[in-house]
């Protein structure tokens, strides 16, 4: 039923684009056969492949970083006050840096290469994934702990049947949220400094007034980020819960 729902209003969407498109200037807002027109034709090049596994591949190295380095750190301060104190600061101040001035300063001290776009991108999403894994550590049930330690259990099986399986919700919202600021900000990185990707071509396609086929790039990214987002990560994130549902 849900599938039905969505694949309703994404056709809703495209009538509503054809009605628009059909009362404004081609040049403005080409309609949806012409932009479908522009997307076989980059697909039989092999552009837009190219370009996408580009895109992905940046946003899978830093969404990775990110999500590994912040869950570390949020447990970490979550479970020591001293030191959820000491990097408060850091982490608020991270959470108020605008994204493009992170950018910037990526490609200005570290050049305009794959390690500043990756690492920018893994910085700006760094502090949203600290600020929810330390909520989740704080969280986490003192009389699990409790019960672990009076069965003596090791350290790898308390993490694997007591501390991970209460994390995994606040893991699971933390990617969710992260893989669609990553997305969206690796196209900045990519607009600003590298020579390949969907937000280089799109930048391209602004100077030079080409909506057809910026469209024609943003469509299919899109469409690429809301299969991930369907097949993979909402399921995830009902596996993850699925344990507290069953527990309620």
């Amino acid at each position: 039923m849900t599938a039905l729902s969505r694949l309703a209003s994404l056709l809703a969407l495209v009538a509503l684009w054809q009605f628009a498109a059909a009362h404004a200037s081609p040049r403005l807002l080409p309609p949806p056969a012409s932009v479908f027109e522009a997307i076989l034709g980059e697909a039989r090049s092999g552009a837009l492949f190219s370009n996408l596994g580009a895109t992905l591949l940046r946003v899978a190295a830093a969404f990775g970083l990110a999500m590994s380095i912040g869950s570390v750190i949020g447990v970490w301060m979550g479970r020591r006050r001293g030191i959820d104190a000491l990097l408060d600061a850091w982490v608020v101040i991270l959470l108020n840096l605008p994204a493009l001035v992170v950018i910037v300063l990526a490609y200005i001290w570290i050049g305009l290469n794959e390690a500043a776009a990756i690492g920018a991108v893994a910085l700006n999403k760094l502090p949203n994934t600290i600020v929810t894994m330390r909520e989740g550590a704080k969280a986490l049930d003192s009389g699990l702990d409790e019960m672990a330690q009076a069965f003596r259990m090791p350290t790898l099986t308390r993490l694997r049947h007591v501390v991970v399986p209460q994390l995994a919700p606040y893991f699971a919202a933390a990617s969710r949220s992260g893989l669609s600021l990553v997305w969206k900000i690796v196209l900045v990185v990519e607009l600003l400094g590298r020579p390949n990707g969907v937000g280089f071509q799109i930048g391209s396609a602004f100077q030079l007034f080409d909506v057809r086929l910026l469209l024609a790039y943003a469509l299919p990214f899109v469409a690429l980020m809301l299969a991930i987002e369907t097949l993979a990560v909402q399921p995830f994130e009902r596996r993850a819960s699925h344990w507290r549902l069953n527990a309620a």
